[in-house]
């Protein structure tokens, strides 16, 4: 049922950038994977754009933090998430988001018949990826040999196009064990990544529900085709899914800017909005790849430069007062990094201090003394 709750852009941009500590960093001392949480996941394809994400939002926090966090005490996982991306979770989270994301139906397989493996096959290998790393670290080729060992030939078959090499048959389903906990990324063991396996977890009672909630809580008011965007899930599975969460009272309807949204039921508040000040966000960051819509997150100049082909996230962003206002990328040599920002906009002089602080912050995230140079970004998009 509709509710006569209006809500604008500036105002759900506000509430956004609270949640998720960028209106205020969280205080020195904040657990990383509570930063992490309030982001939903931090995107960690590229680990040192991961870093950047936690360590904007968190006051004194710097990269060497978010690896502890990672690699000592464990209160974060790099694994499988949204859209098959590697992502970092908090692992206090993790039987959550694999109860939630192996419900997800999986669409056709985009290899070709003769590449394809079918479920049995997948399940098989899902077996035994969790059995070869039962409380054991593995190289990538370590852990196809245990994969063939226990499935057959056909598991280790290279046959996957991937980059301009082939991959063997079974990381087809790499990303699924991610979901399903079987899998996880250990330590380097020098230049080369493991893998583990995660504590096993209990079954989560009504997953996808919380999921969502957790979702339009960092995210909302968001349309079902906004959270089947986020999570790459068939939109009319999103739909069916949001109407039976509204029948049970789970989630409630709001007016976003004339456009029906969701939001958990309850948490109609919001600020006056609109945010304020200057932000660096790195590849990927949380913000920009689930902020919707995205015509009002991208507006005017910022659509054409900061997207390529319409998709968030392979140009760093200037965020100014909540929208993205222009690129920008950082060079590291040494100790030292470049940081190189294009504006979109003419930034006002308070907002230049805030742009140099910002700049200054990157470099202490990375452990390294920043220069902010402002002119064109010269590199192209995930450079």
């Amino acid at each position: 049922m509709t509710t006569t709750v209006r809500i604008t852009w500036d105002s759900a941009s506000a509430r956004r950038a609270e949640r998720q500590f960028l209106a205020d960093p969280a205080g020195s001392g904040t657990p990383v994977a509570e930063v992490v949480g309030a982001m939903a996941g931090a995107h960690a394809q590229v680990l040192s754009a991961a870093e950047v994400s936690v360590g904007m939002r968190t006051a004194g926090l710097t990269r060497a933090d978010v690896r502890t966090a990672l690699w000592d005490d464990r209160s974060l996982i790099k694994t499988y998430g949204p859209r098959g991306t590697l992502h970092l979770l908090p692992a206090a989270e993790l039987p959550l988001w694999s109860a939630a994301l192996t419900a997800v139906p999986t669409g056709p397989s985009p290899f070709p018949p003769d590449v394809r493996l079918t479920e049995e096959q997948a399940g098989q290998i899902m077996t035994a990826i969790g059995d070869a790393l039962d409380g054991r670290c593995l190289t990538l080729d370590e852990l196809t040999e245990e994969i063939v060992a226990r499935t057959g030939p056909w598991a280790g078959d290279r046959v996957v196009e991937a980059f301009q090499d082939l991959w063997p048959r079974w990381r087809q389903v790499m990303h699924r064990a991610g979901w399903a906990g079987t899998l996880c990324f250990g330590p380097n063991r020098g230049r080369k990544a493991t893998y583990t396996r995660p504590p096993r977890a209990e079954p989560v009672p009504d997953a996808l529900g919380t999921f969502v909630r957790r979702y339009l809580h960092a995210y909302g008011p968001a349309t079902p085709r906004h959270f089947a965007k986020w999570l790459a899930a068939p939109p009319g599975w999103a739909t069916t899914l949001f109407g039976e969460l509204a029948a049970a009272g789970r989630i409630e309807e709001v007016d976003f800017e004339g456009t029906p949204a969701w939001v958990a039921a309850g948490d109609t508040d919001f600020p006056d909005g609109p945010p304020r000040g200057v932000r660096l966000l790195p590849y990927f960051d949380a913000y920009v790849i689930a902020g919707q819509p995205r015509e009002r997150l991208f507006p005017g100049a910022a659509y054409r430069r900061a997207l390529a082909g319409g998709q968030a996230g392979n140009y760093p962003v200037l965020l100014v007062d909540g929208v993205a206002a222009g690129v920008w990328h950082q060079r590291r040599r040494g100790r030292r990094t470049t940081v190189t920002v294009e504006p979109l906009v003419r930034l006002t002089a308070r907002q230049e201090r805030e742009l140099g602080e910002q700049a200054e912050r990157v470099g202490e995230v990375l452990e390294a003394t920043a220069e902010l140079v402002v002119g064109d970004v010269t590199v192209g998009p995930h450079a």
